[in-house]
């Protein structure tokens, strides 16, 4: 009782609202409109006014009702029209038949949409259900829409009678259930790929923080799923999701429960996801709360409110709507300037269009008759734009549910002309619910060059236009196309967008940022704290030896090892080769140095050689002074080995050439030392050694140990020999070049060696050092050893612990440091008499020498 009430109510607030004459008289001559033109009749229910809610009171008690003409929906009313007199004139597509059609209007309640079904079946006199009062029922099929849920009540009902229907709201996968919604079609495009188009607009502006509101429900539901599915895939963070109550009385009620969330959300992008049923209650509240600063996605017209007088100006300027693609009817804007009233004069609601937009006035005793009109005025010329002569969505899928009615119908009539010959138009009878075998296999091309399929197994995935719309006072709006979206454009072209047409959000000058976090530039990574979602974390500057060249990037990247990173670690520069080469200045003193001890070695010799038959120089051997001076001077030479780029022959060369000649230059003083204990001993009283000395048996060791050495270089070199390698990690921003020794074992082993010898020579001439000797020989001996020994025992540590030339020069230091340690100590004395006390370097001095000695 209190429904039929309620809408009692409402069609006289219609009546009071749209009309300005004697309301009494012209509400009691309100009827259902009922159009009759031709045979075969196509009804339509469409809600033609759109129901308003007006009130800030939190009771819903002291709501105030309004109904407003919907020009939106009324233009779906003038496709269907369109659609059927382009019919009648084809003489192709039925050609003996002509469609005419009745129109219905439905408002958003359950009741008075079953009320206007069972008028239309029953007859506008007797409201008796399941009878009619109609001579004949030419119906053949129905179209409803635009709101899935007054298609889903209708279908309920008209499943009963088995009359097609066709829906031409959005596509609504409730009611694509064939087992509850038999004989319902839907004309519109799938949505699968709408989605994927949001979230590929969502990355062209690098937004991944959003807030998502959707209607209640199975829908609702399966939206979040689709979406938060694709933007997991994409990275895109959610701030918050609102599933809102469809019913109007229900957004009144929790009003006050979402602005907290939408209005505090730091996410400036908002998806509103929703169909028309939906929108229709977010707009009571959406009256009520002023959002600006946010940029809204949309994926529906929205013409239930964004043309309404009562929309808040700011609250979507700039908003970006997702509509099915479709080609332009060239000739429906020339039917819209011949639309009257006078050519269409049973038209109850075009009467009151007309009446409404051109201050016109009705007869005295007919409220369908106009009087004072605006002479020569059409649809086109109505004020603030309330009249759009471009096919909406809904009009367009209209038009096409037109077309397959009548393409199903010929193809039927055909189909029974082939069965039994038919004399004339009247014998053609048929029932409506023989048209389903038609329409579930309809494929057709409209006039507008678009496939229209009807099957929902074969239907395409729609492509999409993307308006920017341009809000004004008074309900005046502009939607203009700044880009497409196709699902089936080449990979990461399916988005095209023309950035510089888009009018953005009030107060934003430029395009706005919606994100969690600011962007990790170059040389950080993102970093997540723990409980964060993906979107919102901290910027962490990229570990030693990593680069992050790019924003946003999760983790840094190691540079190549050829590759080191520069100070703001954001790129790979290529290291440089680095060895000990001449034009360093650590190789300059080092080349230098060698040079003039090898100088200094040879001018030694030199004086040797000179002065060979005075006593300082034959003593201990002179022959073993000649070798070490020769050895040490290829000593100080043979640094030259580890200086400059390395190559196979250096490396080779380096170690085994200094083993071998130090191996020579400390045996010749290990023989050296031991000449001069046999002297020491042959001079003895009683000794019979006197043979070894004779046969100058200390000659011997020299090439002995030489040799040994030689078969320990040659094994290195046969088994595992020094090669040419490089290091790029010991230094930051160098290759070190470098020998590699190649056997670690036969290295150390020839080390080794050469140190036991060191020592062996060391011990021999330490404990030979107070020997009695004319020149003091043993001493010089000791003291050479002593340096030599101390500069390797040196050399070890810090050899290990230094990288790259810093390490050869190390060994080249210590090559010239133990080599002039023994050129000093065991020569320098004795150039010191030769060249300066030449005196001491004679036979009588020598005997001066041994009487003082003697003496003391």
């Amino acid at each position: 009782m209190m429904l039929v009430l309620l809408s009692m109510f409402l069609v006289l607030q219609y009546s009071s609202y749209v009309y300005s004459l004697d309301r009494s008289y012209c509400a009691a001559k309100t009827k259902p409109s009922v159009y009759k033109d031709g045979e075969m009749v196509v009804a339509a229910f469409f809600p033609l006014f759109t129901i308003i809610l007006d009130s800030m009171a939190e009771d819903p008690r002291n709501m105030t009702y309004y109904i407003q003409l919907n020009s939106k929906n009324y233009q779906i009313v003038l496709a269907m029209v369109f659609a059927i007199e382009e019919i009648n004139q084809n003489p192709h597509l039925l050609p003996n038949v002509s469609l005419g059609y009745d129109i219905y209007n439905v408002l958003f309640t359950e009741w008075w949409t079953l009320d206007r079904c069972i008028t239309w079946l029953s007859g506008p006199k007797k409201y008796v259900p399941n009878y009619t009062c109609r001579r004949e029922m030419k119906s053949v099929a129905v179209l409803t829409g635009v709101s899935g849920i007054i298609s889903s009540h209708i279908a309920t009902l008209l499943e009963l009678y088995k009359y097609p229907q066709l829906a031409i709201g959005s596509f609504d996968l409730n009611l694509n259930n064939h087992d509850q919604f038999p004989d319902l079609y839907q004309m519109a495009s799938k949505d699968t790929s709408l989605p994927h188009g949001i979230v590929s607009l969502l990355n062209y502006f690098h937004w991944n923080w959003v807030g998502l509101i959707v209607s209640e429900g199975q829908k609702g539901v399966e939206i979040i799923s689709d979406l938060g599915a694709e933007m997991d895939k994409n990275r895109i963070c959610v701030d918050f999701v609102e599933m809102l109550p469809v019913s109007e009385v229900s957004y009144l009620a929790s009003r006050q429960l979402i602005p907290t969330r939408l209005l505090k959300s730091s996410a400036n992008v908002i998806i509103a996801y929703g169909d028309s049923d939906f929108l229709r209650g977010f707009l009571f509240y959406l009256k009520h709360s002023l959002v600006t600063m946010k940029v809204w996605i949309m994926n529906s017209e929205w013409d239930v409110f964004l043309h309404s007088k009562h929309f808040i100006l700011q609250s979507f300027h700039g908003s970006l709507i997702f509509t099915h693609h479709h080609k332009e009817i060239s000739d429906f804007k020339n039917f819209i300037q011949t639309v009257h009233p006078s050519k269409y004069p049973e038209d109850f609601y075009l009467t009151r269009f007309w009446f409404y937009f051109f201050n016109c006035s009705f007869a005295d005793d007919d409220c369908n008759t106009l009087e004072n009109c605006v002479p020569n005025v059409s649809l086109l010329e109505s004020p603030k734009n309330s009249f759009d002569v471009v096919m909406s969505e809904y009009a367009y899928n209209t038009y096409n549910a037109v077309y397959a009615v009548a393409h199903s119908l010929h193809e039927m009539l055909f189909h029974q002309v082939e069965v039994k010959p038919i004399r004339k138009a009247e014998d053609l009878i048929f029932s409506s619910w023989q048209l389903h075998p038609f329409l579930k296999n309809m494929q057709f091309t409209n006039p507008a060059g678009e496939q229209v399929i009807l099957d929902e197994k074969m239907k395409l995935n729609a492509d999409y236009d993307i308006l920017n719309y341009w809000n004004f006072p008074e309900g005046l709006g502009l939607k203009v196309k700044v880009g497409q979206f196709s699902p089936y454009g080449p990979l990461g072209q399916q988005l095209s967008l023309s950035e510089d047409m888009i009018e953005w959000a009030t107060e934003i000058a430029e395009i706005p940022q919606s994100v969690c976090s600011e962007s990790c530039g170059p040389g950080f990574r993102k970093s997540l704290p723990e409980g964060s979602v993906a979107c919102c974390f901290v910027c962490t500057p990229c570990p030693e030896n990593e680069i992050s060249n790019e924003t946003d990037m999760d983790q840094c990247v190691k540079c190549p090892d050829h590759q080191y990173v520069n100070t703001e670690r954001n790129h790979c520069l290529e290291k440089s080769m680095a060895f000990l080469d001449y034009d360093d200045p650590l190789g300059i003193g080092l080349s230098c140095t060698a040079l003039c001890f090898s100088a200094l070695s040879a001018l030694v010799l030199g004086i040797f050689v000179k002065k060979q038959d005075t006593p300082i120089v034959k003593a201990n051997n002179r022959t073993l002074s000649y070798i070490l001076l020769i050895t040490l001077n290829f000593c100080f030479l043979c640094s030259f080995l580890f200086i400059g780029h390395p190559n196979t022959a250096t490396c080779i060369l380096q170690q085994t050439t200094f083993g071998v000649l130090f191996t020579v230059a400390v045996s010749t003083v290990l023989a050296k030392t031991i000449t001069v204990v046999l002297a020491y001993k042959v001079t003895a009283p009683g000794r019979r050694i006197r043979w070894l000395l004779v046969t100058r048996a200390p000659n011997f060791i020299v090439p002995i140990c030489t040799l040994i050495q030689i078969i320990l270089c040659g094994v290195w070199l046969g088994k595992s020999p020094p090669f040419i390698d490089t290091d790029a990690l010991s230094e930051h921003e160098h290759i070190i070049v470098l020998c590699n020794k190649g056997s670690v074992t036969a290295f150390y082993c020839m080390l080794g060696y050469l140190g036991a010898l060191a020592l062996g020579s060391f011990i021999v001439a330490f404990l030979a050092r107070n020997l009695p000797d004319t020149f003091n020989e043993a001493k010089f001996l000791t003291f050479s050893m002593l340096v030599f020994c101390s500069v390797w025992v040196t050399f070890l540590p810090v050899y290990h612990s230094t990288k790259g030339k810093v390490m050869v020069a190390v060994e080249v230091f210590s090559i010239l440091a133990s080599s002039a340690g023994l050129l000093g100590c065991i020569f320098a004395p004795k150039c010191y008499i030769i060249l300066l006390r030449p005196q001491r370097n004679s036979i009588q001095g020598l005997r001066d020498k041994i009487h003082y000695r003697y003496k003391a």
